[in-house]
C-alpha cells in the first residue's frame, strides 16, 4: 500500500544539547560530535538543535542509537522523535514575522 508514507508514518528525530567548552578538549568533543551528526544527516536547526528526516520510525531509530553511539563524554543531550504531522504544527518566527516551515526532503524509493 502506499500509505506508507503519509504524516503520521515519516518522523523527525530532533537532538537537542548543551556541551561543555571551557577545556581544548570539551571543545574537540562537541566539535567531533556536531560532526558527526552532520555526517549522519542531521541539519542544523539551531545553535544546539539538530534535526533529520526519517522515512519511517524503523529509520529514526538507526539514526537515534548512532547518535547514542556518538555522545560525548560530558554534557547534557536529548533525543526527541516527532511525526511529519506533529512537525508541520510547529510555528517558527524570526523576531515577530512567522518564517514558513521548508518543506521536507524528497524520498527517493527503489523498488
Amino acid at each position: 500500500m502506499f500509505e506508507r508514507l503519509n504524516a503520521y508514518r515519516i518522523m523527525w528525530v530532533l537532538v537537542f544539547f548543551d556541551l561543555p567548552t571551557e577545556t581544548k578538549q570539551d571543545r574537540k568533543n562537541a566539535g567531533t560530535f556536531r560532526k558527526k551528526m552532520l555526517a549522519d544527516g542531521f541539519q542544523m536547526f539551531q545553535f544546539s538543535i539538530y534535526m533529520r528526516h526519517c522515512s519511517s520510525r524503523e529509520n529514526a531509530e538507526v539514526h537515534i542509537i548512532r547518535t547514542k553511539n556518538n555522545l560525548p563524554p560530558k554534557g547534557n543531550v536529548g533525543i526527541m522523535c516527532i511525526t511529519d504531522k506533529q512537525f508541520g504544527m510547529m510555528e517558527i518566527f524570526h523576531g515577530h514575522d512567522p518564517t514558513p516551515l521548508a518543506p521536507p526532503p524528497q524520498q527517493l524509493e527503489l523498488f
